[in-house]
């Protein structure tokens, strides 16, 4: 070494050495796909976020924040390197961060520099063989997502998102009074459950201190949710995983309603979460020392444009949220909104500039300490470069650029087939300008600048082997086969050889040799239910062979929802009774939680317009032995819903009632609270039928004038006369 370099050693070695007791605590948390207009603060009109509003009203809020590549791992690699995803990684090996590129993890710096260092949270980055958290932290809890709902050691349930903040009050409690910290919170929240499909609690399963949020709230639709919007994409954008998830997440208003409240709930349960954090931080004296950054790994399509997932290079998928939070900001930047552009990339630098540490030469961001200090900066970045290349075979891979007038891209393995967006004219992105010779000199000047910013930044993606897959067709017959892949005859088989595709409690089921089993011992308060996780049903022909026990009362649920507030496994929706030495009831359609009996067995049934139910017909009731195996069918068919036992009918029902019927939801099985009882099924096939089945139509299924009211459920009235229809 000569004589410079040693004398610049000792330099980097001595600002280590002589950092200042008194240097900012530094507090990171971190979301998942989240975009930005999900807050109170950006603007969302319903979303409940006081704690995280008040870090804006009082700190600095990013107008303009944006992700270089939206995907979780990549994202967070980002961060930890400083470096974006085609430079942390290899020609062939992109989104896998090298040795050489994480030699100055910013939490590592950190620590070498006197912090005390922390994490808690999902962590998912793709770091080199020989990696060890235990290098960079002090304290380390990897907490994952699978589930959200852990249990505890006292029995009950704790969502991952309150256990993170747990794990963080938990370092302040053993912080030492004269040493800094850098605290890490990484959240799961708000990630889709992705094996888990049902809408709600299953798909966004939520921190029970947001249980109820929303639940009066008119939901509005997407905002760019006009057909056309989607139909105006090229063909390789139309059949990726962006559109296969829209089905698992969106395709229906009663869908796309629950899960929005759910996801706002995840997001109020974030900064429930975060305000009890604040709470202990102020207790102990530390706020007024502590730097708050919150952000995310990337933005979300929330069913904009057809879309679910991020990926994409439009904005809800690049831009995220960025608040940060500095008491020692002068007033004159409290409360501030930044047009700036900034980017995850940005954020080890700064980190490492409030800690007064040098930034390592390998950085590609910048410090946006200046900004969050007095608003501007003279010489600030006039564009931001952005790429895709995660998952290659099933998300088409970006790059391109974007400022404060335009964005390009480029998708690489479709020709580089060109999108060009006019930003300030048409900030929803809804035309591209690629071919429009208008703006030939833009197009040409940003794909010459796009050309030399990956020369810099690490070269071309190597050649594609093998085509770009398709995840799913635009315009699926029947959604759920998005999910559940049908057999040739058009049936899947729902029972396998374990439970993975089922959600319920063990305690009352189980699967073993195809055969499912729900026992109960006399002892239950309430009904539960085993819900099928992999798919929504809408229009669908179910068989299912049961056997039941004498004295037992079960149920095949079906375009159900769930009632949480009941259970996690609580339901409300319609159901086949499946009811032992009872043939009134046995295959008759209930309601569970909501209009209670629709049709007894072996009656023909017209619910009007109004929710009264009306008997056109009636069928021979059979008796079915408790004991022994007998098949069950049920075919809905737009609002129609027939159901079965061993060939035999035993409920037709048309449903015109508007607001209290279902058109899809969950598919679930019943144990019920009672007298002890087992119920067993097996060979469950389903056919799922097209979406588009058209509904029935009141005024072509006129009821008559002698048809006389369904029993009520429950002890009638005494002298109760059912209603005649013509006297009404």
């Amino acid at each position: 070494m000569n004589h410079r370099s040693l004398s610049l050693a000792c330099l980097f070695l001595s600002l280590f050495c002589k950092l200042d007791a008194k240097q900012p605590n530094i507090v990171f948390f971190f979301t998942d796909d989240q975009t930005s207009s999900s807050l109170g603060c950006y603007g969302h009109p319903l979303a409940k976020t006081p704690n995280i509003d008040r870090l804006a009203s009082e700190g600095t809020r990013f107008a303009n924040s944006f992700v270089s590549q939206s995907i979780c791992w990549v994202s967070r690699t980002t961060i930890l390197t400083g470096l974006t995803g085609r430079s942390f990684g290899t020609p062939g090996q992109h989104d896998l961060a090298t040795p050489e590129s994480i030699k100055h993890l910013y939490p590592g710096i950190l620590r070498k520099a006197g912090y005390r260092t922390g994490f808690a949270g999902k962590w998912h980055a793709k770091m080199p063989k020989g990696f060890k958290t235990s290098d960079y932290f002090e304290v380390y809890n990897q907490i994952g997502r699978n589930p959200f709902y852990k249990k505890q050691p006292d029995g009950s349930l704790r969502h991952e998102t309150d256990l993170i903040v747990d794990r963080g009050i938990e370092f302040l409690e053993s912080q030492p009074k004269d040493k800094p910290f850098a605290l890490n919170m990484w959240f799961n929240a708000c990630h889709a459950e992705d094996s888990d499909r049902r809408p709600g609690v299953g798909h966004f399963p939520w921190p029970f201190s947001a249980d109820g949020m929303y639940a009066e709230d008119e939901i509005a639709p997407p905002r760019l949710n006009d057909p056309k919007i989607f139909e105006s994409q090229p063909n390789f954008l139309k059949t990726t995983i962006n559109r296969e998830r829209f089905f698992w997440r969106w395709n229906s208003d009663r869908k796309y309603r629950i899960n929005m409240r759910a996801y706002l709930r995840m997001v109020s349960g974030i900064d429930n979460a975060i305000g009890r954090f604040i709470k202990v931080l102020e207790e102990k004296g530390l706020a007024e020392n502590t730097i708050i950054v919150y952000t995310a790994d990337n933005g979300y399509h929330l069913g904009n444009r057809g879309f679910a997932g991020k990926w994409s290079h439009y904005e809800e998928s690049l831009r995220v949220p960025m608040v940060v939070y500095d008491p020692r900001a002068p007033k004159s930047a409290r409360g501030q909104v930044l047009e700036q552009s900034v980017l995850n990339l940005d954020l080890p630098a700064t980190f490492l500039d409030w800690a007064g540490l040098p930034i390592p030469e390998s950085y590609q961001g910048r410090s946006f300490k200046p900004l969050v200090s007095s608003g501007k900066v003279e010489d600030w970045r006039t564009h931001t470069f952005h790429e895709h290349f995660a998952v290659r075979s099933r998300i088409p891979p970006f790059e391109g650029l974007r400022n404060d007038g335009f964005k390009y891209v480029r998708y690489v393995d479709e020709g580089n087939y060109e999108f060009l967006h006019d930003l300030k004219n048409d900030p929803d992105e809804l035309v591209n300008l690629a071919k429009d010779s208008k703006h030939a000199k833009t197009l040409a000047k940003m794909r010459k600048a796009t050309d030399r910013r990956v020369k810099e930044l690490g070269g071309p993606l190597s050649p594609k082997k093998g085509s770009l897959g398709v995840s799913t067709p635009p315009h699926p017959k029947a959604a759920a086969t998005v999910a559940n892949r049908p057999g040739a005859n058009g049936f899947s088989n729902l029972l396998g050889t374990n439970m993975r595709g089922w959600s319920g409690d063990s305690q009352f089921w189980s699967l073993k040799k195809g055969v499912l089993t729900g026992k109960a011992d006399g002892s239950l308060k309430r009904n539960h239910f085993i819900t099928w996780k992999v798919a929504t049903v809408r229009n669908f022909d179910l068989r299912v062979k049961v056997r039941i026990s004498a004295g037992g009362n079960s149920g095949i649920q079906y375009r159900s929802a769930h009632a949480p507030e009941l259970g996690l496994d609580a339901l409300t929706g319609y159901q086949c009774d499946v009811v032992a030495d009872k043939s009134q009831y046995n295959g008759m359609l209930y309601e569970e939680k909501g209009r209670k009996i629709l049709s007894h067995t072996g009656e023909k049934v017209v619910v009007d317009p109004k929710g009264e139910r009306w008997l056109v017909g009636k069928f021979e009731v059979k008796e079915f032995a408790p004991g022994e195996w007998h098949e069950y069918r049920i075919l809905v068919e737009g609002n129609r819903h027939r159901h079965w036992i061993g060939g035999h009918p035993t409920a037709d029902l048309i449903d015109f009632d508007e607001k209290g019927r279902a058109l899809d939801g969950v598919l679930a099985m019943q144990v019920h609270k009672g007298p002890p009882m087992t119920i067993e099924y097996k060979e469950m096939l389903i056919k799922h039928l097209p979406d588009d089945l058209p509904l029935l139509q009141f005024k072509d299924h006129p009821i008559p004038a002698d048809a006389v009211g369904v029993r009520p459920q429950g002890k009638l009235p005494k002298g109760w006369k059912p209603p005649v229809y013509g006297e009404r």
